[in-house]
């Protein structure tokens, strides 16, 4: 017997889908426009600019693709909820997988439900602490500029003192904005990746209640 005819039977969830994928799409709108107006205010160049080592450019480049990728798994999440409530036996689903493994072992469909659902964002949170850790990166190497700089100063000459507050500049341009852009970026990012989280958990609890026995008649 196909499962598919099971969830065709359950009584659909209560709550409606949410629009999980417009709701990035709508971050993304608002992160396009203050990216276009930190580009007017010539922030990004400063940004660039400040840092020799090309860490900022880095953490920038993480993020975007962290954030790209969470758009294409927030489509696959809401694909999954409108599956649920409205089966088509053309189109495979996590609730159908669900529902087949279920016969066998309900211990290995639920661990094959959660790493359907939750399995790939363990390593988007690894790549988010990835954004941390390079702009802390980025403080370690711009104090140790800092520290070099300083070290090597024999002694004060007046003459040279343009040119030594440039190299301690540098060093504390590297140290600072490679920390805040590390850290904004994390905080984004955990922002999207919490979403999907709940998402997920959410859809976990609905394929299981429309799998119970009660549910069926």
């Amino acid at each position: 017997m196909n499962a598919l005819p099971f969830f065709t039977r359950s009584a659909s969830p209560a709550r409606p889908p949410e629009p999980l994928w417009l709701q990035w799409l709508t971050l993304c709108g608002g992160l396009a426009f203050c990216t276009w107006l930190l580009g007017l205010k010539g922030v990004w160049a400063l940004l660039l600019g400040a840092d020799p080592t090309g860490l900022t450019l880095v953490i920038i480049a993480v993020f975007l693709c962290a954030t790209l990728w969470c758009g294409q798994r927030s489509r696959e999440l809401q694909r999954q909820r409108s599956l649920l409530a409205a089966p088509r036996a053309d189109q495979p689903s996590w609730a159908s997988d669900y529902m087949a493994a279920l016969r066998h072992d309900a211990g290995t469909a639920a661990d094959l439900l959660l790493e359907h659902s939750h399995g790939p964002h363990g390593t988007a949170w690894w790549v988010n602490g990835i954004q941390l850790k390079l702009g802390l990166l980025g403080k370690v190497i711009g104090f140790s500029m800092l520290a070099l700089t300083i070290g090597r100063m024999q002694s004060f000459d007046p003459a040279q003192s343009q040119e030594l507050l440039r190299s301690l500049t540098a060093g504390l341009g590297v140290a600072l904005l490679t920390t805040m852009v590390g850290l904004v970026g994390n905080i984004l990012l955990g922002l999207q990746l919490t979403r999907l989280d709940r998402f997920a958990d959410v859809l976990v609890a609905d394929i299981q209640r429309a799998a119970l026995p009660g549910d069926a008649a």
